[in-house]
C-alpha cells in the first residue's frame, strides 16, 4: 500500500486481523481493536490505532511488516503498551501535516 494510511481507512478495518512474519516460518496475528483520532486542526492530524497480540509473546517496540487482506502489505511502527487479560496491547501512532483541501 503506497497510499497514506488514513483513520478512516483503519476505521473500516476494525476488529479484523494483521499477520506478521516473524521469521523462522512463524506467523503472529494481532487484532485491530481501536482507532482514536487525538488531534486535528487545519494543518495537522494526529491519530492512534490499538492492536491485541496473543499473550504467549511480547513484540517489541519495532517496525513491523504487516499483512491485511483488504488494507494489503504496510509497516508500522509498534510499541507495546500493556498487558491485558486477554492479550498485549499495541500502539501505533499517526501524525500528518494536512495538505491544503
Amino acid at each position: 500500500m503506497s497510499e497514506i494510511l488514513t483513520k478512516e481507512a483503519f476505521a473500516e478495518n476494525l476488529n479484523t486481523r494483521f499477520r506478521i512474519s516473524l521469521g523462522d516460518s512463524r506467523t503472529a496475528e494481532l487484532e485491530l481493536i481501536e482507532v482514536v483520532e487525538t488531534m486535528l486542526t487545519p494543518r495537522q492530524q494526529q491519530f492512534s490505532v490499538f492492536f491485541r497480540g496473543p499473550l504467549d509473546y511480547l513484540l517489541p517496540q519495532s517496525t513491523y511488516h504487516m499483512e491485511h487482506e483488504k488494507m494489503g502489505e504496510i509497516d508500522i511502527f509498534l510499541v507495546p503498551i500493556g498487558r491485558e487479560q486477554d492479550g498485549f496491547r499495541y500502539e501505533a501512532v499517526f501524525n500528518y501535516v494536512r495538505q491544503g483541501e
